[in-house]
């Protein structure tokens, strides 16, 4: 239950906004700090999203990174952000064995890590422009800082993929001041994860991964990696990545998850 306020003055300040970018839809949810200071940080927030469908785009022919991918433009000629970027995906490609990758069918395509990277800058400028409680989805991965409320923390259902309008679960950012939830699978958008190795369609028992974990950066490219291993090798390699929680769904309505992921229902 959310502390009582008598005075309205004294209420938090709530602040929401929705923005179409990236193919998909933006949803604010900032809560307190300095409301100027805060709507300021929230445009140039949007901006710097905006800049990011320009940069990174593989459908627009002239994005830096369709240049880049043609070989017209070298890494240094591009924004800072490009290289940031590529090397977020290189460790990933590391540390996933390879089941992470920033390339598709020849081509430079850094989409399974950008937006994540992306909706985790975007709600890391609103926390720090002063907002005591900041949630940013991205097309259904979330980064969370704070809390909405005093003794409040955010809550984040997580879609059932087998059963439309359901739930397969809640997670809570309880005791935690920094908290990401990202979701890999077929339900919403068909077999887009790729296998690194063949260059195809990932073909496994898995429906869905949701993964847990302080940054949306890494647990957007985590539920990728894990979602082309198939349930059992992404299960076993989800438990060995420190403060990183797993839930997998296969095709046969399995649950499957790791260890500490318990302590997180919300």
């Amino acid at each position: 239950m959310a502390d009582q306020v008598n005075d309205p003055a004294q209420a938090p300040s709530v602040l929401r906004h929705t923005e179409e970018v990236m193919g998909t839809v933006f949803s604010f949810d900032v809560r307190g700090g300095e409301p100027e200071t805060v709507r300021s940080a929230l445009e140039e927030a949007i901006a710097a999203l905006h800049r990011v469908d320009e940069v990174f785009s593989t459908y627009r022919e002239h994005s830096q990174i369709s240049r880049l991918s043609r070989d017209e433009l070298a890494v240094g000629d591009c924004d800072p952000e490009v290289a940031e970027v590529l090397a977020l995906g290189a460790v990933a490609e590391r540390l996933s064995g390879g089941w992470f990758s920033t390339r598709y069918e020849g081509r430079i395509d850094p989409t399974g890590i950008v937006k994540g990277w992306a909706v985790e800058r975007a709600a890391r400028h609103l926390a720090a422009a002063g907002a005591r409680g900041v949630s940013v989805n991205g097309g259904g991965d979330v980064q969370m800082y704070g809390m909405p409320e005093p003794h409040r923390p955010w809550r984040v259902g997580v879609s059932d993929p087998l059963r439309s309008g359901g739930l397969a679960a809640v997670v809570s950012a309880a005791g935690s001041d920094e908290l990401a939830v990202a979701t890999s699978g077929t339900a919403e958008r068909g077999a887009h994860i790729v296998d690194p190795r063949t260059g195809r369609p990932a073909v496994t028992d898995l429906v869905a991964v949701t993964v847990v974990g302080p940054r949306l950066t890494w647990a957007d490219a985590w539920a990728t990696a894990a979602f082309a291993m198939g349930s059992r090798e992404g299960l076993a390699w989800l438990e060995s990545l420190p403060e990183v929680e797993g839930l997998l769904i296969t095709a046969g309505d399995e649950v499957r998850c790791t260890g500490g992921l318990a302590a997180r229902w919300g």
